[in-house]
């Protein structure tokens, strides 16, 4: 046994040096798709991970530790009636702002409390599909009739996929639901009102922290001024979250107003809404642990939040430098290639073929998409002749899909799991694409 641990760190070692060794710095192509993997990851640090993960993982912990497992029995396992677990999830991407990546914490949660693995899979896959500000301005860019195809079709796949998901693992789903028939009502701590003004409290700040900006040129309507002012109105849900941690949570006033004032400072001294961020969420994660002796549930909520971070983040980086590698940055006004070439994915989903279709759900599964940037790059897409099929199939298996994601449903669900669902929603995505493209 020691002999073949000895073989396998001699095994990386020889890898590492034949690829330092080897290592291409002469060709424009591998420098430029270094460039794209150090923009991706400079943009995703900046913009994605203190506007979406952090406020996620809190999320997460809140479900985690203040939402009851009965709880999420009740909607989403054994117990639930099938229709309410799987409309309620299918339909829970509406109120998220979220991508493939922000929605993994959630959906870890959920989980481990007790969801079932069809209901689970209907949220992991609706959150990013159905999120409506994508939904609007994909409706407002691309056309009216991609943005209700990109409705139906997202609900319609959260559903079905989450039944064969839960079909084909049956057996599984059965003992578990035995399990679940067993455990005993346990009371909530607290009325159910408190607990959803926290949670729905954090989801909005989420929202609107990572409200789009309007379409070039507009400067009024609804959007607009929500996108003008978001700060301002994160900011008045963040005073929600004080009174929230205050009278809800029973944290100590001076601890939390400590912390809303150096927030404010911070917002006054600093001026950057992301530093801002990340100050309040570091703010909060202090309370939480300095409030020790009388709510302990306050300090788990922190730990918790800890304990997904510590599980997501390293796969997400890793998958991150990966894809920048190989598929480029696209983000803003930005486009640096990486190694597989813009032009090959332009010429790989032009037109309505069962080729382009599935080439187009391939790339969307495994490319990255931060929240609204795939309305832009497949308006791209579309003016260099990818046809209205691909677009769709690329904006159902996209969203909900990327290389990051994958790697960490992998160590949430297992290897062959992962594989079921990607395979599900590539196949979907293309019996979707052929249709709309020939409709």
């Amino acid at each position: 046994m020691e002999i073949k641990k000895e073989f396998k760190i001699l095994f990386w070692m020889v890898v590492v040096f034949l690829g330092i060794f080897f290592m291409p710095i002469e060709s424009k192509v591998f420098n430029t798709a270094i460039d794209a993997t150090l923009d991706l990851s400079r943009w995703y640090a900046r913009e994605h991970v203190i506007l979406c993960l952090l406020p996620a993982f809190l999320i997460a912990g809140v479900i985690s530790v203040f939402v009851s497992q009965a709880s999420v029995i009740k909607y989403f396992g054994a117990r639930a009636k099938k229709w309410v677990a799987y409309t309620v999830a299918s339909v829970s991407g509406t109120i998220l702002a979220v991508c493939s990546c922000t929605i993994l914490p959630l959906f870890s949660s959920i989980h481990k409390r007790g969801a079932g693995l069809g209901p689970a899979i209907a949220f992991l896959y609706s959150g990013p599909a159905i999120n409506i500000l994508a939904i609007i301005l994909t409706a407002r860019i691309l056309g009216f009739e991609m943005g209700v195809a990109r409705v139906i079709g997202a609900v319609v796949f959260a559903v079905v996929t989450g039944l064969i998901m839960s079909f084909i693992y049956r057996k599984e789903e059965k003992a578990r639901a035995a399990e679940q028939m067993n455990f005993p009502e346990v009371p909530e701590t607290r009325p159910l009102w408190q607990t959803a003004l926290h949670f729905f409290t954090l989801v909005v700040i989420l929202v609107f922290a990572n409200w789009g900006r309007p379409s070039e040129g507009e400067t009024s309507g609804v959007w607009y001024f929500i996108w003008a002012n978001k700060w301002y109105i994160t900011g008045i849900f963040g005073l929600v979250l004080v009174y929230s941690m205050i009278f809800i949570l029973k944290m100590k006033s001076w601890q939390v107003l400590l912390g809303a004032v150096i927030t404010a400072l911070s917002a006054l001294v600093i001026g950057n809404p992301l530093v801002v961020m990340v100050v309040a969420i570091a703010a909060v994660s202090s309370i939480g642990l300095m409030d020790k002796a009388d709510h302990g549930e306050n300090r788990e909520w922190i730990l918790s939040s800890w304990g997904f971070t510590k599980q997501i983040v390293p796969l997400l980086a890793i998958g991150v430098v990966i894809a920048g590698f190989l598929l480029g940055s696209t983000h803003d006004d930005v486009s640096i290639p990486g190694v597989v070439p813009n032009e090959w994915v332009a010429w790989l989903v032009g037109g309505n073929s069962l080729a382009a279709n599935f080439f187009a759900s391939i790339i969307g599964a495994f490319m990255y998409f931060a929240t609204l940037t795939e309305v832009p790059i497949l308006q791209g897409l579309l003016a260099s002749g990818m046809g209205k099929g691909p677009a769709l199939a690329l904006l159902l298996a996209g969203p909900s899909l990327s290389l990051p994601n994958m790697l960490v449903i992998r160590g949430v669900l297992g290897t062959q799991k992962t594989l079921v669902y990607i395979s599900i929603v590539v196949v979907l995505s293309t019996i979707a694409g052929i249709i709309f493209g020939n409709l």
